[in-house]
C-alpha cells in the first residue's frame, strides 16, 4: 500500500468521518472502497459507451434477431 495526501473540502471529510464511524471502518478504508466503486462505475459507463457507438455505426438488421423469438422466455407462459 501507498500512502498519499490529498486536499479535500472540510466538509466533504467531515461527512467520510461521520459513515465511517457509523460502519465502524477507516477513514482510508472507506475511501479505498469508494474509489474502486468510482473506478468500477466509470469502467461500465465506458463498456456502454463502446456499445452504444458500435450500435450507431452498425445497427441492428430488422431481422437480426427474429431467429431467436421462439428460445425467449417472458414467464407469462
Amino acid at each position: 500500500m501507498k500512502t498519499i495526501q490529498m486536499t479535500l473540502d472540510e466538509d466533504l471529510v467531515e461527512a467520510v468521518d461521520r459513515l465511517s464511524k457509523q460502519l465502524n471502518t477507516t477513514r482510508s478504508a472507506f475511501t479505498r472502497q469508494a474509489l474502486r466503486e468510482a473506478l468500477a462505475r466509470h469502467s461500465i459507463e465506458q463498456l456502454e459507451r463502446k456499445h452504444r457507438e458500435g450500435y450507431a455505426r452498425h445497427p441492428a438488421a430488422t431481422d437480426e434477431f427474429s431467429m431467436w423469438e421462439t428460445e425467449q422466455a417472458w414467464g407469462d407462459e
